[in-house]
């Protein structure tokens, strides 16, 4: 799910577009993006929703893998340790709670 690199983080995620709103859910397996996007217009939404949700400039994002699978591998660029632990903080947050 999330794993450092040196470059930042990496995070994998399952994309569900066509949502009725945007949120972050945790299923058994993943943690899945709900998107309200068109599957043609998810990646870029995908970026622009994290990015507000982790509070990182939409430049940092990096799809490495999945450009068009519901499983999608980006990387967070980010050389602040204390962006990487809130980030960190973030998602261990949603793995507890179910959601955000």
């Amino acid at each position: 799910m999330l794993r450092d690199t040196k470059d930042g983080l990496i995070i994998t995620l399952r994309i569900s577009p066509n949502a009725s709103k945007n949120e972050i859910i945790k299923t058994d397996e993943f943690l899945k993006v709900k998107i309200t996007a068109q599957p043609v217009d998810a990646n870029k939404a995908v970026i622009e929703f994290l990015s507000k949700q982790f509070k990182v400039p939409k430049s940092s994002f990096e799809l490495l893998k999945g450009h068009t699978s519901k499983d999608k591998t980006f990387l967070i660029k980010t050389d602040d340790v204390s962006k990487i632990n809130e980030i960190k903080s973030f998602v261990n947050s949603v793995v507890n709670n179910g959601k955000i």
